[in-house]
């Protein structure tokens, strides 16, 4: 594999040795914040006191460089509450640390995170709503995908899914009451959603402006909440689970979102992928990524200057091509349900020759294409004007968010989970990560539309080894239990790069066919959160032009 710059050293954090980790090292500088210890497959987790999560989340930061808050997990037992902050290196991801926040079920009760990681402000505030633990010192803890009426918290074992939900009549207020405001202010209240085509999805922002500025914006997600680690939860590991993830980011990255489940679920439970089998996930995975970078880059289009005839309508054409490839492979054009614990559903479609044809012409037509959109976009002085220098994402913000994907690395954060923690096939493979450090959206685009570039790099490749490949060699699948039980409390938390970023999975076993525990780790719900950093100060189009530039679905967002 091709590295355009060399990887940051981490030798000087406390823990990090020649060998790896030393988790005996980060237990001492833990000290006595420690009150046990737990091994996840993934990672080594300390458990802390609950009242100096702060602290033991800031000595891991500073001295220890784990400057990535991945994900916070909150999950119930009999005998307790749980929170699991997910913590990762920028410069490493392989080193990881988890820090588990036992609380008592009478009265579940933590500090906040989020003093350390901002993104801990979102995550919290989804395992209050969810689950009912309480964060103190938290900034703003309140729901986040269900309404402040809500009676419960569902995730809870005694949650009673029959009891009557009640909206008050304040909540029906009229939005047109007298304006009450000081005499010196010049401050409007806007509502930007939640209908669809402006949004992404059906996301609301609660928008105040200052005379023409955005003074605050607040992102208001939920509407899209479908209980998927819920369903996920009631569901069989082997067979029931795996059509789910083609409906988190729906934009044509289902297989992407089916290898983040694979990934997780195969190293619970030991499974191997045959070399074959990971060469064809590869393959299909950055056909995923083309077709969701087109569509990206078309609505990003549409979102800036309404280009809706030429550009967003060229990129759905180009886009169509990607989609017949994989209808072609998998029999579907959004829901694929393609992959399988242990390797993929069927092999390549016969005549083996025309399909690789049909993908060469793809390839082959592809950099005039993206020449054309060169020409057309990142040409265009009216997109210049309205993405160069707007949106602007600094990168130790961006860090502190959580920001992963093309977010990230259009912030210069060198970043990408398919190098940086390899998985499938794309180690033997010769492709770059795309920086770009202009910070703004003006870079985030740049780097979808370079990426589109090593996306066909790397399918050319998958290409020439599996035309070579030897017929007796071609094994699809290894040999799975028909049922699966993972042994009694085994912990994993594994992501792959998706089309947005970082997309994780945390799974706990209770000795069943089904997870006690099924946590989704969604880029785009980290990445939304930077959407205030971007905007306050700027002008509202600049604020349209920075959500769009997150490419977020809301699908993801709240799963």
């Amino acid at each position: 594999m091709s590295l355009e710059k060399p990887r940051p050293s981490t030798t000087d954090h406390v823990g990090v040795t020649e060998q790896g980790l030393d988790y005996e090292a980060l237990a001492d500088l833990l000290g006595d914040l420690v009150v046990g210890r737990e091994s996840h497959i993934n990672a080594e987790g300390f458990v802390v006191r609950p009242e100096r999560v702060a602290e033991a989340l800031g000595r891991l930061k500073q001295q220890a460089g784990f400057d990535h808050c991945s994900c916070v997990t909150a999950q119930e037992y009999d005998d307790r509450f749980e929170s699991i902050y997910h913590l990762k290196k920028y410069a490493d991801p392989t080193q990881e640390v988890s820090v588990v926040v036992p609380t008592s079920r009478d009265d579940p009760r933590s500090q906040s995170g989020n003093s350390v990681f901002r993104t801990a402000d979102w995550h919290e505030r989804e395992a209050y709503d969810l689950m009912g633990i309480t964060y103190d010192e938290h900034p703003d803890l309140r729901r986040i995908l269900l309404p402040e009426t809500w009676q419960g918290h569902p995730l809870r074992m005694d949650y009673d899914q029959e009891q009557p939900q009640v909206v008050t009549f304040r909540e029906h207020a009229n939005p047109l009451k007298e304006d009450h405001r000081e005499d010196d202010a010049d401050t409007m209240f806007v509502n930007v959603g939640p209908h669809h085509p402006a949004t992404h999805g059906v996301l609301h922002l609660k928008t105040v402006l200052d005379g023409e500025t955005v003074a605050d914006v607040d992102p208001d997600i939920g509407y899209l909440h479908r209980c998927e680690e819920q369903m996920c939860q009631q569901s069989t590991y082997r067979h029931q689970i795996m059509p789910y993830p083609d409906r988190w980011d729906y934009i044509s990255a289902g297989i992407l979102n089916e290898w983040a489940y694979a990934r997780a679920a195969e190293d619970l439970a030991g499974l191997e992928v045959p070399e074959y089998a990971q060469v064809i996930r590869t393959m299909s995975a950055e056909m995923c990524r083309i077709a969701a970078h087109l569509l990206a880059l078309g609505t990003f289009a549409l979102d800036v200057y309404g280009d809706f005839t030429a550009i967003f309508m060229y990129s759905t054409r180009d886009r169509e091509v990607v989609q017949n490839l994989l209808e072609d492979l998998t029999g579907q054009r959004l829901m694929f349900n393609y992959l399988r614990l242990g390797g993929v559903a069927w092999d390549l479609p016969e005549p083996r020759e025309e399909y690789f044809e049909k993908v060469r012409d793809f390839l082959d037509d592809l950099p005039a294409k993206l020449e054309e959109y060169h020409d057309l976009v990142t040409g265009n002085e009216i997109f210049q004007l309205r993405c160069v220098n707007t949106g602007v994402l600094e990168p130790d913000v961006a860090k502190s968010y959580g920001a992963t994907g093309p977010v990230a690395r259009g912030s210069g954060i060198d970043y990408d989970l398919r190098r940086d923690d390899p998985y499938g096939y794309y180690p033997e493979l010769d492709w770059d990560v795309v920086t770009e450090d202009g910070c703004d959206n003006y870079s985030r685009v740049l780097v979808r539309m370079k990426e589109i570039e090593e996306s066909a790099k790397i399918i050319g490749q998958c290409v020439d080894l599996l035309e070579e490949w030897p017929e007796e060699e071609r094994e699809i699948q290894s040999n799975v239990p028909r049922t699966l039980k993972p042994d009694n409390d085994t912990e994993v938390y594994r992501a792959v790069e998706a089309a947005k970023g970082e997309l994780g999975i945390y799974m706990r076993s209770d000795g069943t066919d089904t997870p006690a525990r099924f946590k989704i780790r969604s880029p785009c719900f980290s990445n939304l959160q930077t959407l205030p950093e971007m905007s306050t100060g700027e002008y509202i189009p600049d604020l349209i032009a920075s959500l769009g530039s997150l490419d977020i679905v809301l699908g993801e967002v709240d799963r």
